[in-house]
């Protein structure tokens, strides 16, 4: 064993591998930087393949997950195998400050197939509608097509916030167009059985395409 400072001790870096991924769980930045000073990968994956950064924003350890974010060498947009990266793991999450540092550092807002916007009009938490502003602000394609053809509104009008749906509506989201199942933004709100977001989306196609 490596005693580091008083009381401190730390493995020899031949164990690294399940201390890194202890320091994620744990929210402890300063394993983390220990062990990244003494050459550990920050991208390394975990057994499953997930990417530790991903890891941190799950487990809510956000200290970690900030400082992993703020680092160089880490891929801001590696993905797992749910083609999930860290900005829509942290939409989801409900994390607009982790969000807004991953967006400055350089994460791609318009990633191909699902996107961070699709996952930040799901959320259904107050962040969710600053969250939304923040992608947009930042150039996400307000009516981006998932593989399925689902768009961010169609999200929001099932289970976003409806501030979210609003705000979409608003920035000149489409409530016209259909995902392969042939459903709109609306059928969406019909199946959720949510009266507040089926009158939003029925007021906007009143007044399309001016609304």
């Amino acid at each position: 064993m490596l005693v580091v400072g008083v009381g401190i001790q730390r493995p020899a870096i031949a164990g690294s591998f399940d201390d890194f991924f202890r320091a994620l769980q744990q929210d402890d930045v300063f394993a983390l930087r220990w062990l990244e000073l003494r050459g550990f990968d920050l991208n390394t994956r975990d057994e499953a393949g997930e990417p530790p950064l991903l890891i941190a924003i799950r487990a809510g350890s956000l200290q970690a997950a900030s400082w992993l974010a703020a680092q160089s060498s880490v891929d801001l947009d590696i993905v797992n195998a749910k083609d999930e990266n860290a900005l829509m793991v942290s939409a989801l999450r409900g994390q607009p400050d982790l969000l807004r540092l991953l967006v400055e550092r350089g994460a791609e807002v318009n990633k191909p197939g699902w996107t961070p916007l699709h996952y930040a009009a799901s959320h259904n938490g107050t962040a969710a509608p600053a969250m939304i502003e923040l992608l947009l602000e930042h150039h996400a394609y307000i009516d981006a097509a998932s593989p399925n053809g689902s768009t961010p509104l169609m999200m929001a009008a099932r289970y976003g916030d409806i501030r979210s749906l609003g705000l979409l509506l608003s920035g000149g989201a489409d409530p016209t167009l259909q995902n392969e199942q042939g459903m709109t933004a609306l059928d969406f709100a019909r199946a959720a059985g949510r009266r507040d977001a089926l009158e939003r989306i029925e007021h906007a196609l009143r007044h399309w395409p001016a609304y």
